[in-house]
């Protein structure tokens, strides 16, 4: 199936009865040129709502958690009234009832244990996505296409990694092929939940906060899709945040690897890993803006023709600084990294950047402020003894810094380039506190004082003259 087009669409883009038919009639629009796939978020703030839900049920809190479902469920019935003719709201209103009813059983049993077991949590998020799923087909269908509400847990399979599962590929296009070929062939639109998955013995597993894109890539590379367009509330891929940088511009052009480097530096137009299962295929990538539908948005590629210079950068607060020691020559400091960075990939936590001195052996990482508990518990696990005996000294965590990434294909072998980056900073006052720059030269990390951080990142665009010139250079990138 060549012409297979899969769209996704955000949170915002299905917030509301209004977004909904917005989000419904592109779709519509699209299946009558050729075959199309939707996977659809939670509605905005839905999610935020059920996992608030969640912590009153783990605390005890039976009325919290009442008030949540009260919320979500008004949320919802307010939409289906609002969006669908009446003879198609009883049968949607007793959809919304059964998946409500299940949310209620999972955290009735939070509300006996006092806890919050991953597993449960992950079968309990995915309702947002399968109510929203439930909606748009309904109104598909009030409206005469032949659309279906459909659960991603039936054919994207993951890992047992609770609350950030990798997904299964092989296993995945076996069942995306058996379960959602037919209805394409038949013409039918399937309506798919995203963020969700399941393992391949049926525990239901979410893809991380997000992960709604990287579910419509998966089923994008699994289905041999011709596009995948991604539709959000913003433009596309900005050289910078307009609200730091004014001058900030639109790119009608990125590649997969930047993009990616933005994504994971804390740029939100897409999950950091969305783009993984696509490269292989070379599936083109659309970033669009589902409330400004006149604008082109910004096409992920692999390759493009110019492209020269730094072109984007992205800034995230939300971080923090780990910095490790040995405080004897007898521990060698490239084993004491090896073992650390090991202990936070078991934690599941990835560093954001890398820094080390030659000499006294020390060593520095920057990960995720929503991360940094887990990834402190994996370091003094792994180095308890080392720890205990003062051979390694006290770890150090510094949570008053930025970060932020200039990233572009066209950096590698520009001479001079790092240097006016840093010179640019410099000129603002802001001190360098650690720098990070792979083999590839595709991004520059650099992390410093948090109250610097916007003035880096509009002298550093300014010093790049990001968004001049070429009609290549125009695109949106937002901070954590």
């Amino acid at each position: 199936m060549k012409d297979l087009l899969v769209m996704k669409f955000g949170g915002t883009s299905v917030g509301s009865a209004e977004r909904m038919r917005v989000a419904a009639q592109i779709s519509a629009e699209q299946l009558r040129k050729r075959p199309t796939l939707i996977v659809v978020s939670a509605m905005s703030k839905v999610t935020d709502l059920l996992i608030d839900a969640m912590r009153h049920a783990e605390a005890g809190d039976r009325t919290g958690l009442e008030a949540g479902m009260r919320a979500v469920e008004q949320r919802h019935a307010q939409a289906c009234r609002e969006l669908l003719p009446e003879s198609h709201r009883a049968a949607a209103m007793a959809g919304i009832e059964e998946l409500l009813t299940a949310f209620r059983r999972i955290t009735g049993g939070m509300l006996m244990l006092n806890e919050r077991p991953p597993r449960s949590v992950d079968e309990a998020l995915s309702i947002g996505e399968r109510l929203s799923a439930l909606l748009i087909a309904s109104y598909l269908q009030s409206q005469g296409v032949r659309a279906d509400a459909f659960n991603a847990a039936e054919v994207i399979v993951t890992d047992a990694v609770f609350g950030n599962a990798s997904p299964v590929m092989e296993a995945t296009r076996e069942k995306a092929r058996e379960r959602l070929r037919p209805l394409l062939d038949e013409g039918i639109l399937p309506v798919v939940t995203g963020f969700n998955g399941a393992t391949a013995d049926g525990r239901p597993t979410t893809l991380g906060r997000g992960g709604t894109d990287f579910s419509a890539s998966i089923l994008a590379a699994s289905l041999d899709a011709a596009e995948l367009w991604i539709w959000t509330d913003v433009d596309g891929i900005m050289t910078a945040d307009p609200r730091l940088v004014s001058e900030a511009r639109v790119l009608s052009e990125v590649t997969y690897s930047e993009a990616a480097e933005l994504a994971y530096n804390g740029a939100k137009v897409l999950h950091p890993r969305t783009l993984e299962p696509l490269a292989d295929r070379e599936i083109p990538v659309w970033s669009k803006n589902s409330f400004a539908l006149d604008k082109p948005g910004t096409r992920i590629v692999s390759k493009i023709e110019t492209s020269s210079g730094a072109r984007a950068v992205t800034s995230t607060a939300k971080v923090a600084l780990i910095s490790m020691e040995p405080s004897t020559a007898s521990l060698m400091g490239s084993q004491v990294m090896g073992r650390a960075l090991d202990a936070l990939a078991r934690a599941n936590v990835e560093a954001l950047a890398l820094s080390s001195s030659s000499f006294r052996q020390s060593f520095c990482f920057l990960v995720r402020s929503e991360e940094l508990r887990a990834a402190l518990q994996g370091l003094e696990a792994a180095l308890a003894l080392e720890l205990a005996h003062g051979y390694l000294s006290p770890i150090d965590v510094d949570d008053d810094v930025g970060l932020l990434a200039v990233v572009g294909e066209g950096m590698r072998g520009t001479p001079g380039l790092a240097g006016r980056i840093f010179t640019a900073i410099s000129r603002e006052s802001v001190n360098i506190i650690a720098i990070a720059q792979g083999s590839s030269e595709l991004t520059i990390s650099i992390v410093v004082r948090r109250d610097g951080l916007e003035k880096a990142v509009r002298a550093v665009h300014q010093e790049c003259r990001m968004g001049e010139d070429s009609p290549n250079v125009q695109s949106r990138v937002l901070p954590a």
